[in-house]
């Protein structure tokens, strides 16, 4: 199965985090056939923490998606992260986005990520890595939900010191909404 990953982390050192999950999901068997630039985000709902770093990962596993869910929250756990609140500063977050046309819901396992079509700091680097990929719900390529994605947070690839733009035609959707 193909799947892709997103990584982000916001605490201690956010290069080596990201890192640390890779080589890990790597031991674990996971192939990784493509991975986006590093991407420095704005946080989007809890604005006071931590600007986060996150990566966004094409991988391919014989694991299924409850399978590389338990990977992803034993990784997680290894690198120390504790939940002080809900999408709160953390060392590693590892969310599946996608696996492969796989549409599940379940209490604990939503596929595709129910944010997915929302949130620059993921639609930004996937659409780097796989921009027609398509989600089974929505029906629209990755672009074409990046295009249209409500979220004005900055985004900005590492090394670069403007949003997101980075030849990908949702740049204005990456940049601060005027207050």
């Amino acid at each position: 199965m193909k799947c892709f990953l997103c990584l982000g982390t916001n605490l201690g050192d956010r290069r080596r985090n990201l890192e640390r999950a890779r080589r890990r999901l790597e031991a674990a068997g996971l192939e990784v056939l493509r991975a986006s630039s590093v991407y420095r985000t704005e946080p989007v709902d809890w604005p006071g923490q931590p600007w986060f770093l996150n990566q966004v990962l094409k991988v391919e596993t014989s694991l299924g998606p409850q399978e590389v869910l338990e990977l992803a929250k034993s990784i997680e756990a290894e690198m120390k992260r504790v939940t002080t609140f809900e999408k709160g500063p953390r060392t590693i977050d590892i969310d599946i986005l996608l696996a492969g046309d796989a549409v599940i819901d379940t209490p604990v396992l939503t596929i595709p990520h129910p944010r997915l079509a929302k949130r620059n700091f993921v639609l930004i680097p996937l659409v780097e890595i796989a921009s027609r990929a398509v989600h089974p719900v929505l029906r629209k390529t990755v672009r074409e939900l990046a295009r249209e994605s409500p979220d004005h947070a900055a985004v900005f690839k590492q090394g670069s010191r403007r949003p997101g733009k980075d030849g990908h035609s949702v740049g204005a959707r990456s940049r601060r909404k005027s207050s």
